[in-house]
């Protein structure tokens, strides 16, 4: 099984910008990569979304903001996160379908000022 490390996290104030990385322990090649979140009291959601080769997919409340990247010679995701809100607060899970689905233990992004 593929274990996936995510990195990056931290406090930062609104309007700022963080980017998350995720490693992965083997070949994410040809595999659907993601990032999700969950913040208290809510669902997780799937924030960014990308398959090799294909455009990535955002949701409604990152769209515009967040930018979803891999590189597989180096078997990473990033997730570039610009003008970040309070409401963007949670932990962040690097998630892979590699090919069965595999997530790792998340890092924390809050935005508070």
């Amino acid at each position: 099984q593929v274990q996936l490390v995510e990195s990056g996290g931290g406090l930062v104030q609104p309007g700022g910008s963080l980017r998350l990385s995720c490693a992965a322990s083997g070949s994410i090649r040809t595999y659907t990569m993601g990032w999700s979140r969950l913040a208290p009291g809510k669902q997780r959601e799937i924030v960014a979304t990308i398959i090799d080769g294909g455009t990535p997919t955002y949701s409604d409340s990152v769209k515009g903001r967040f930018t979803i990247s891999r590189d597989n010679a180096k078997n990473a995701v990033d997730l570039q996160m610009n003008s970040l809100k309070p409401e963007d607060t949670a932990v962040y899970y690097c998630y892979g379908y590699l090919p069965g689905f595999s997530s790792g233990r998340g890092t924390q992004v809050t935005v508070s000022s």
